[in-house]
């Protein structure tokens, strides 16, 4: 923890409106506010470093919509991550939570070990588990894909730019599709395409979850990876990675081999929405006539600060109708690993998020984080009315290829 940054918060509640656990609970410790001040009493000494005080802070999502309501400009991101990583450092959870993390952090950055947990997930469902590890089963998705982006994507034409395409850990598992069709598109419209082989997980999941010194390895090796593949720009399409992978300059900062090209690093990262904003359109759109519910992914709109850009994106689509559910602003639930180690509250937010989805009478549900799309489906299947759905590049993709609104919508995750 860091007593400068705790000092910025002037105590105005500006952030409670935001907070989705607030809002869920109207509880003072469970509000960015409330969690501030039991960081200063853990570091005044005023109170111990409890069962109790850890769960307010396992309870934060990490949704970073304080961040973006606070008048102050309160970095809670920096403070959130300080405390997460003190309280892995020093507490000893129960034996339950302890084996689920392990298993999660086991598995989850390994795509080998991903793909034959889901290949056993059908035979894991018949059989008792320990209700530690349900909620592994119950947003375990439905679907899966076995396509790939190619190693190098030639462009369309004269080459824009070189980019590299970061092809993540799940994402690589449960949405390889998705990394295919971001390949497609951002070659479509100029640019040349590296999806380096050896690259591994980022770290994102482990600096959100406080084990940040397996983040930082990771973050290491994923430079070293990017760095020999000599590209203008890194391009992610999961919201998540790309908020981490924004702040490798700040993670590495002190460490001096890695300080200037952690920061070089994510000078270069852009979602793949602000790349293809950043280019002029040569590819020819077909009509796509559905109407889709975009949601924004919280580590897309208030860590990265990107809201324009997947809405210019999808505006580029004939006959596509994009409807806005309400409280864009709060989190679905997703979070990380959130949605397995705090799965009431996550369900309860997915099951707000699926219900403003469905009120906007759309034929499709979209959005550009992997764990966005898993929460809400599965918060969707729960409600009996699960919708076909999208990362927004899949739809520039099936417009830029022609492929019928029928088909689309027929063949889609739900």
């Amino acid at each position: 923890m860091n007593r400068e940054l705790l000092g910025e918060c002037v105590h105005c509640g500006f952030c409670l409106p935001t907070c989705p656990t607030y809002v869920l609970w109207n509880e003072e410790m469970d509000s960015p506010r409330g969690r501030i001040y039991l960081m200063e009493q853990l570091l005044d000494g005023g109170v111990p470093l409890s069962p109790t005080v850890t769960q307010h802070f396992d309870r934060c999502l990490g949704c970073m919509a304080c961040v973006t309501a606070c008048p102050s400009g309160v970095q809670y991101d920096r403070l959130i991550e300080l405390t997460r990583a003190h309280v892995e450092q020093t507490i000893r959870r129960p034996r339950a939570e302890r084996m689920l993390r392990s298993l999660v952090f086991a598995v989850f950055p390994y795509p080998r070990r991903m793909r034959l947990a889901l290949a056993l997930e059908p035979l894991a469902r018949r059989l008792p588990v320990p209700d530690a590890l349900a909620p592994l089963l119950e947003i375990a998705p439905p679907w899966r894909s076995a396509e790939r982006a190619p190693r190098l994507t030639s462009p369309d034409g004269e080459r824009v730019a070189r980019v590299g395409l970061l092809t993540g850990c799940v994402q690589r598992v449960v949405f390889g599709n998705v990394n295919a069709a971001t390949a497609r598109v951002l070659g479509a419209e100029g640019l040349e395409v590296v999806a380096p082989p050896a690259q591994r997980c980022c770290g994102a999941l482990a600096v959100h979850a406080g084990r940040l010194e397996e983040g930082l390895e990771r973050a290491r090796r994923l430079i070293d990876v990017f760095e020999k593949a000599r590209v203008d720009t890194v391009v992610t399409n999961a919201a998540g990675c790309g908020s981490t992978l924004r702040d490798y300059g700040h993670l590495l900062a002190g460490d001096p081999r890695y300080a200037e090209r952690a920061a070089a690093f994510s000078a270069k990262v852009r979602d793949v929405s602000e790349v293809l904003a950043g280019v002029e359109p040569r590819s020819e759109r077909r009509p796509l006539p559905i109407r889709v519910a975009f949601q924004d992914s919280c580590h897309l709109l208030h860590a990265q600060r990107v809201r324009d850009a997947p809405r210019a994106a999808l505006s580029t689509i004939p006959g596509l109708a994009v409807a806005e559910p309400a409280e864009q602003e709060l989190c679905c639930g997703s979070a990380g690993i959130y949605n397995l180690v705090q799965p009431e509250a996550a369900r309860e937010l997915g099951a707000r998020k699926a219900e403003h989805v469905l009120a906007t009478d759309a034929d499709a549900y979209a959005s550009a984080n992997p764990g966005c799309l898993i929460q809400v489906t599965a918060a969707l299947r729960r409600a009996g009315r699960p919708l076909p759905a999208f990362h927004p590049v899949e739809l520039l993709d099936a417009s830029i290829r022609g492929v019928a609104a029928a088909d689309l919508l027929a063949g889609a995750r739900r």
